[in-house]
């Protein structure tokens, strides 16, 4: 009897967001590379989030230690978009204003 070793594309999709997902789901790649660098193993993983397959987390780790370099470039990207967004939206939206305000309509009510 002879093995057959196939090669499986990971189970990653790219969204027209440019978000990679894993396996289908949303739970996204930089969810399962944050977890496995704070030393969770595959299995804690899907522990986690459970619509997640084995191999799929299996797959995906492999993908990020084959591609260190890439993803890594990929993370940077998102965390620094990640900040941005954060920064707009606290221009736009002044939490501590909004707070003032929410404050400011309790006590109307309350009088």
């Amino acid at each position: 009897m002879t093995l057959a070793i196939l090669s499986k594309p990971a189970p990653l999709t790219v969204n027209s967001d440019g978000i990679v997902r894993v396996g289908g789901t949303r739970v996204t790649l930089d969810t399962v590379v944050a977890v496995f660098k704070q030393g969770a193993t595959a299995e804690e993983i899907v522990h986690r989030y459970p619509s997640l397959k084995l191999a799929d987390v299996y797959a995906s780790i492999a993908f990020y230690l084959n591609h260190q370099q890439e993803v890594e470039a990929y993370l940077k990207q998102r965390q620094q978009q990640a900040q941005e967004i954060r920064q707009m939206n606290q221009a736009r939206f002044d939490p501590q204003g909004l707070r003032d305000r929410l404050l400011a309509r309790r006590i109307e009510r309350q009088a």
